[in-house]
């Protein structure tokens, strides 16, 4: 059913992948005062008076930030046949972690080729706070799923 804790959990977590399309998600500070952004698609460097600037163009990312609402909108939808349901809120936690991994790799890529300095922000903090959620959603679709095996072994 639609009204099951999970399909909330996987309803957050389709909501909280938005923020990532719009504006930057993690933000960094150079020696010469400029503004270092990893954004939807590419790392961009704000230097005031000479612009922005495009660094590096991050395909990769996108296609996960494009696919984790997009599977967790599936996910939500599919209450019926719970095993798929398990298998897609596995690869939805595993393609959280990758966006986690490739995010790490691409803050270390900025820190250590510009010597940057983090600034925390409050999206850093979402995508632990999704991968919390997708795990809490398998967890729910797999206490169903037992749930239903144990009425299942009464009759």
């Amino acid at each position: 059913m639609i009204q099951r804790i999970q399909s909330l959990y996987l309803s957050v977590i389709f909501l909280f992948s938005f923020l990532f399309v719009r504006g930057s998600y993690l933000n960094f500070t150079d020696n010469t005062g400029s503004v270092i952004k990893i954004t939807f698609s590419s790392i961009v460097r704000d230097s005031g008076l000479q612009g922005i600037t495009d660094i590096e163009e991050l395909l990769p990312l996108a296609i996960i930030i494009f696919l984790i609402p997009v599977l967790s909108l599936i996910t939500i939808f599919l209450y019926k046949n719970r095993k798929i349901q398990m298998w897609l809120s596995v690869a939805l936690i595993f393609l959280i972690s990758v966006f986690i991994v490739t995010s790490s790799y691409y803050a270390w890529f900025v820190i250590t080729n510009f010597g940057a300095d983090v600034v925390p922000g409050l999206k850093m903090v979402v995508i632990v706070v999704m991968l919390v959620l997708a795990i809490l959603a398998f967890r729910g679709i797999r206490k169903d799923d037992n749930l239903i095996k144990s009425y299942d072994r009464l009759r």
